[in-house]
């Protein structure tokens, strides 16, 4: 542990150095908005690592992503608005806060009586304002999707049953095929948001999460257009 923080603090003077006199000056001229998009392809890099499970790949991405979180942190610091300590503890608190039944002597009955002690602590936070349902407004539909309906689905909130879902699918499906036929655009983006609500909702339901499960098809239709176009180019 003692080399891990050695190698964070040797990380936070590169970067520093990177920003300073005689640095990069690529580095220098970021700031908190021109490194954002930097910062969200790298995570989704890692995403993309874990899929694959390539240890090697996954190490290298982690190491961007540290150093990318770093980096917009200590342009915070710079700034004098908050700095990586502040952070650290931050986090620190919170985590402590909200698992009393880890760090302190606090026994729960059930996982629902945690999930509402969970919910009390963040309230306690200054969370009250902020709806349940609120997610990070660019995270990818369907994941968005999968989580609100999650939480949904946790708090209580009365969902469809399987058969339900398939019913409801089969009702729309035939819908969208008339209105395909009757060119209604506008209609049809309507319902097609319809569907992928219900597919997203029906594989939470057989614990399938929809954004992976399309990723794995364009990855196969990715393979097999470049063989298509591989052979292609063979026969001309």
């Amino acid at each position: 542990m003692k080399q891990a923080g050695e190698k964070f603090v040797e990380l936070i003077k590169i970067i520093k150095r990177l920003r300073g006199p005689g640095g990069c000056p690529w580095d220098q001229k970021q700031t908190p908005e021109s490194f954002k998009p930097y910062m969200l392809e790298e995570a989704h890099e890692l995403a993309e690592a874990i899929d694959s499970e390539d240890l090697l790949n996954i190490k290298e991405e982690l190491g961007d992503l540290f150093f990318q979180v770093i980096f917009i942190n200590l342009l915070y610091v710079e700034n004098e608005q908050f700095s990586v300590a502040g952070v650290l503890q931050g986090i620190i608190n919170k985590m402590v806060r909200r698992h009393p039944h880890v760090f302190e002597e606090k026994r729960f009955s059930s996982n629902r009586e945690m999930r509402e002690n969970w919910l009390r602590v963040k309230v306690q936070e200054g969370k009250k304002e902020k709806n349940e349902l609120d997610f990070p407004k660019s995270l990818p539909a369907l994941t968005k999707t999968l989580r609100v309906t999650e939480r949904a689905a946790r708090n209580g909130f009365t969902v469809p049953d399987l058969k339900t879902l398939q019913a409801e699918l089969d009702e729309k499906s035939g819908r969208l095929s008339r209105l395909i036929a009757g060119d209604c655009q506008q209609d049809m983006a309507a319902l097609i948001g319809e569907l992928l609500f219900i597919l997203v909702d029906l594989g939470r339901l057989n614990g399938i999460d929809c954004e992976d499960a399309l990723g794995r098809e364009t990855k196969v239709f990715i393979n097999r257009y470049n063989r298509a176009v591989q052979e292609d180019g063979k026969t001309k």
